[in-house]
């Protein structure tokens, strides 16, 4: 048997070192909290883009905790400034002096060029600013990951469905005769 645990010995002086099955040292910081997993069944994404979210403690702490809803939300560019309406985030037990609203609007923070981006596709374009994950990125700040989408008509649905099945027949086939 091999001192490593990561080293496994098939005999005959053949040994196999497990590097790949050992997990990469992940960056604790980094946090998924909610992803809109219907988003990309209900809209076709074109582009997306990262933003920072303005919140409050008691926000942050129930963020920390993974609670959060963000499937009935969307963001809006309202006066210059990009809002996420009716994103859910419960209120936090422990802060019952200075509770906070559940579903507040909240600001989101782009840059100039990117607001100007947003608001073109918004208004004339016709798109939709759908959000798509909710997570703490690795320096442990919130953010929002924002998709620039236009919605997809039950047609277009059934169509990504029939592309979806035949991928999945496809690998099935040549993995059948590999």
């Amino acid at each position: 048997m091999a001192a490593d645990p990561w080293q496994v010995d098939f005999g005959r002086g053949l040994t196999y070192f497990m590097a790949m099955a050992k997990k990469k040292n992940q960056n604790p910081n980094f946090k998924l909290i909610a992803e809109n997993r219907r988003a990309r069944h209900d809209y076709a994404i074109e582009d997306d883009l990262e933003c920072g979210i303005v919140l409050l403690g008691s926000e942050v702490k129930s963020l920390r905790q993974g609670k959060a809803n963000i499937a009935e939300s969307y963001a809006t560019v309202e006066d210059g400034e990009l809002w996420l309406i009716n994103g859910h985030i419960p209120a936090y037990a422990q802060a019952k002096s200075f509770p906070h609203e559940e579903r507040r609007k909240r600001k989101l923070l782009v840059s100039k060029r990117e607001l100007a981006k947003l608001w073109n596709a918004t208004r004339r374009e016709g798109m939709t600013l759908v959000p798509l994950r909710l997570y703490f990125n690795e320096k442990g700040l919130a953010k929002l990951k924002l998709g620039i989408a236009k919605g997809k008509k039950k047609a277009d649905k059934r169509e990504t469905e029939r592309k979806r099945d035949w991928q999945r027949q496809k690998a099935r086939l040549l993995r059948e005769r590999g």
